[in-house]
């Protein structure tokens, strides 16, 4: 068996900091945190409230899941960020926000008359962001730096729901090159990779933030517009067609491909599945290149 003191002294090293929290946003204590590579001695928190540290939305957040942990009375995993400015008074703090994951562990004994909890810290930033570059990678298209079809398959689906839950109009433009393929088999796959690069960057420099624009395979590109309808589609995806078509024009290459031509289909009450909405605008790409491509066009519901 530890000592008393054997056990204090083993709480005080432990890598990563132990806070011993009340239901009121109170520190009653701080052990551990020695791993100096990630934490600062957090012993002047000791005796002061969630209010007197943090912003109000992060102390509120910190008091919501020490509640959630006593009503369930069992532990309770999250993970959450602090930043510099999360953090009253602090004049020099991390350029970046750091990630944790908490455990949080309710007591059987009360702190200073209120219930409490133990919260483990845990610094996890390296494996957050290692997460969101694997995440990056497997919903980013390498070359064009748009997302892949992946992607936007997930977000038309979410969307889809959305459009007959609430009715918000969504439409969804689908474009390709003209004569693509002609300008590969002339000058080879490096510069069309050329030309499909060039395509991505102006889509990320002219799509609304809200927008999410795709390479939905080869020289195919889709962009998703929530909250737009087939009139406001197509001033944005025509806005699109000219920048792309002057892009094309700069670049030291044979005008063999200087244009696209794209179908806009817009969410209708009637679509039952979002293949339905995909074919549609695919026959106004179709009927943009029978009416001899550089145009966007739209086919109408009957």
């Amino acid at each position: 068996m530890f000592s008393l003191k054997q056990t204090q002294a083993i709480l005080t090293a432990l890598p990563d900091p132990v806070f011993i929290l009340t239901r009121s946003g109170k520190y009653a204590n701080i052990l551990g945190g020695t791993d100096t590579r990630y934490y600062h001695n957090g012993s002047a928190l000791i005796g002061r409230f969630f209010s007197e540290v943090l912003v109000a939305e992060k102390a509120n957040w910190f008091m919501q899941q020490i509640a959630l942990a006593l009503q369930s009375g069992q532990m309770l995993v999250v993970e959450y960020q602090l930043a510099g400015s999360d953090v009253l008074g602090l004049e020099d703090g991390p350029d970046e926000p750091i990630w944790f994951e908490g455990r949080i562990q309710p007591l059987a004994f009360q702190i200073d008359g209120e219930d409490a909890v133990l919260w483990v810290a845990s610094n996890i930033t390296a494996r957050h962001q290692l997460q969101q570059r694997l995440l990056h990678l497997s919903e980013v298209d390498e070359l064009s730096h748009l997302y892949n079809r992946r992607k936007l398959r997930s977000q038309l689906d979410s969307q889809f729901s959305l459009f007959h839950r609430h009715q918000t109009p969504c439409s969804l433009l689908v474009f390709d090159l003209d004569f693509f393929k002609q300008l590969n088999d002339a000058c080879g796959h490096p510069t069309g990779d050329c030309v499909i690069e060039a395509v991505g960057r102006v889509c990320l420099q002219t799509v609304r933030e809200e927008d999410l624009a795709a390479r939905y395979g080869g020289d195919e590109f889709a962009v998703l517009m929530p909250h737009t309808n087939t009139q406001q589609a197509w001033s944005l995806a025509d806005r699109l067609r000219r920048k792309i078509q002057h892009v094309l024009l700069q670049m030291d290459l044979p005008q063999i491909c200087t244009s696209i031509s794209g179908g806009i289909s817009e969410f209708l009450p009637s679509d039952e599945k979002v293949e339905t909405i995909i074919q549609r605008a695919d026959r106004g790409l179709y009927m943009a290149k029978n009416l001899g491509r550089n145009r966007i066009c739209c086919e109408h519901p009957d």
